[in-house]
């Protein structure tokens, strides 16, 4: 076996790398970016290694860089992961040459499913059935055009190289073609280096089945068994089980047979995922990611095995056991923890997370992450925090097990989608089997943050974490106000999207008292009990809350909602929030990829003014309300840092 492994990636997937390795006895080496330098990955590792700036481009796009490191280290293999090198057929072909085993696929693998279009061509020619489209190499607009047409609306555009989302645009009329094909191939341009792109039959209520293929180098090829990832937002997904629910036998066994023609008509050996779309009782191939990909933890969960273990093993030249695949056992369910704002579009956030807490995690239940509390997440990089997986005897009994242990995840100092995730696992359609990639669209109303206005206690909780928390919106960011006569009361202004609050406080020794104008005085205590954190009203129960974000913001989750405020200027002079609302910023650091208007140009509620590309998304600045433009603070293709002004209206 191997004494030493580099791996080539960061997050969640390097520490769950090298878990692995550390149990069979191999030391590991970490490389990482400068934004990365006190990252878990890198604390977890024997061994690490810088490799340039914080752009993935300058570091761990860097293949170069990091065989050297491999050189240098003396590993003897790299580890991919997923993502960044993960699909790069150059890169395999660089360790080869360097004599370095790269534990994955043979380049010619990774080059054959790389491009979708080649793929296509390849599993025609192995009678593999695959969605009607085009494929071709012509990439003028017209011939694109013409051939939607031809397909007949709605038609998908996807980016031929690459996956996860990614320049994938579905159009449902003519009239939108040009626009959505240039968008997707500035999305593939910037993902994958590669504009090309082809066009495929936009299915109405596709569910996404995946088969968990591995070959090794003695001529085996074999299933393990289904996954399902229908439940999507923007073409990503995020919730992921195994087995696929509620496919017939015979649909189940041509999936299985399916995969395993796809991998051999490419000489592939290691892990691998053929990934299909379902409508009906039709199948239809999508493509093949030539890597471990983020879900696998549900097939281990139902099948007891390590398929890090057998990448290893493989790697080195071992065969596969005769016995396989191993029989599935249970329902395993996954979700991804992401940093990001569900009412705002999925927006992605960044910060300083202060708290990252699985809860009371036991029997049948798994977190595999790359941050700790104290930890930044940045701009730079996927806003993937963690994933939870949960297993059942049986598929009502995993989803138990997922909600419960979604309600007592404590995550704090960052935007995120724990609340959206527990609605989700505990959604009647999504638990009685209702899959298709529209689910999350389709049931947006009851999953994402509720409009009517928050509760008098859950902003009482908000205010008295932040203030708990050190983040009150005073000068010092006091707990509490002191005088000789006895402690001071503050008034202090909230918004939570509906309807401003004027609220009184004052107290101290970890008892606040607390007042909405015109309302009752409350007592509320703020305390953290096991890693959770408790809030109690009166002389009520403590209920488990969670409170993120940091300054003037914060979003609250309790009670299996999701509650967003914002403290304002009590003493402000009438209008300043509209001059606020008349000053459109960037959110995240990121890159302005569209600049839709001009200034002096008259715009509606809701036209699109702008497109920022941050954290592999493309953000949408919308138009607020009617209005002109006044003032463009940017420039097309320019770098902006958080809070950039990108347009203003002119003052009314």
């Amino acid at each position: 076996m191997f004494q030493k492994i580099l791996i080539a990636n960061r997050g969640e997937i390097a520490v769950r790398i090298m878990r692995t390795a550390r149990r069979m006895g191999i030391r590991t080496v970490a490389v990482f970016s400068e934004a990365d330098a006190k990252a878990l990955h890198v604390r977890e590792a024997d061994e690490a290694h810088g490799i340039g700036p914080s752009p993935a481009a300058q570091s761990y796009l860097r293949g170069d860089v990091i065989l050297e490191v491999a050189r240098r280290s003396g590993a003897e293999a790299i580890h991919p992961g997923y993502g960044f090198l993960s699909e790069n057929a150059d890169f395999a072909d660089a360790c080869a040459a360097a004599g370095i085993v790269f534990i994955g696929p043979p380049a010619s693998a990774i080059r054959a499913m790389g491009s979708k279009a080649e793929s296509k061509r390849l599993m025609v020619a192995a009678g593999v059935p695959t969605v009607p489209g085009y494929h071709g190499e012509a990439q003028d607009e017209a011939t694109l055009a013409a051939e939607a047409q031809r397909i007949g609306f709605p038609v998908l555009i996807k980016a031929s190289a690459g996956g996860g989302g990614k320049g994938m645009r579905p159009v449902h009329a003519p009239a939108d073609f040009a626009a959505e094909l240039a968008g997707a191939r500035r999305e593939a341009l910037a993902a994958f280096g590669d504009g090309r792109v082809l066009i495929e039959k936009y299915l109405q209520r596709p569910r996404h089945v995946e088969v968990q293929v591995f070959g090794d180098r003695h001529g085996r090829v074999t299933h393990i068994h289904t996954r399902d990832c229908s439940v999507q937002r923007r073409h990503q997904k995020v919730l992921e089980e195994a087995p696929a629910p509620d496919l017939p036998d015979a649909l189940r066994a041509s999936l299985h047979e399916a995969a395993e023609n796809a991998a051999r008509a490419v000489g592939y050996t290691n892990a691998g995922t053929v990934e299909f779309v379902v409508e009906g009782g039709d199948a239809f191939f999508l493509e093949m990611n030539t890597r471990l990909q983020v879900e696998h933890p549900v097939t281990e969960m139902v099948t007891g095995l390590d398929l890090v273990e057998w990448q290893l093993r493989v790697a080195r030249g071992e065969a596969l056991p005769a016995s396989w695949p191993p029989p599935a056992q249970g329902h395993a369910v996954e979700v991804r923890l992401y940093a990001e704002d569900p009412a705002q579009d999925f927006r992605p956030a960044t910060g300083r997370l202060q708290q990252l807490q699985p809860c009371l995690m036991g029997e049948g239940l798994r977190f595999d992450t790359g941050f700790t509390g104290g930890d930044d997440v940045t701009g730079f990089y996927d806003p993937m925090l963690a994933k939870l997986i949960a297993w059942g005897a049986d598929r009502p009994a995993a989803f138990r097990r997922l909600a419960a242990a979604l309600g007592q995840l404590d995550v704090q100092g960052i935007g995120n989608n724990a609340v959206f995730l527990g609605r989700l696992a505990r959604h009647p359609a999504l638990l009685a089997g209702e899959l298709d990639t529209g689910f999350i669209a389709r049931h947006a109303a009851e999953l994402l943050a509720p409009t009517e206005a928050a509760p008098e206690a859950m902003l009482l909780a908000a205010m008295a974490g932040a203030m708990a928390a050190g983040q009150a919106p005073s000068p010092w960011a006091a707990r509490h106000g002191w005088r000789l006569q006895g402690a001071a009361e503050t008034v202090q202004l909230w918004s939570d999207g509906v309807a401003p609050r004027r609220v009184v406080i004052a107290g101290g020794a970890g008892v606040l008292e607390m007042r909405v104008e015109g309302g009752p005085a409350r007592r509320a205590r703020w305390t953290r009990q096991g890693g959770l954190a408790l809030f109690t009203l009166d002389d009520g129960p403590a209920e488990p809350v969670m409170l993120s974000g940091e300054g003037l913001a914060f979003t609250l989750s309790a009670r299996g909602a999701l509650w967003h405020f914002r403290a304002l200027d009590p003493y402000a002079p009438p209008g300043e929030d509209a001059a606020a609302e008349s000053r459109l910023s960037a959110p995240i650091p990121g890159r302005v990829v569209r600049l839709l208007v001009a200034v002096g140009e008259a715009v509606a509620k809701g036209q699109l003014l702008a497109v920022l590309e941050a954290m592999k998304t493309e953000i949408k600045i919308l138009a607020p309300r009617d209005g002109v433009i006044g003032h463009l603070g940017c420039a097309e293709g320019e770098s902006v840092e958080e809070g950039t002004e990108i347009v203003s209206f002119v003052m009314e």
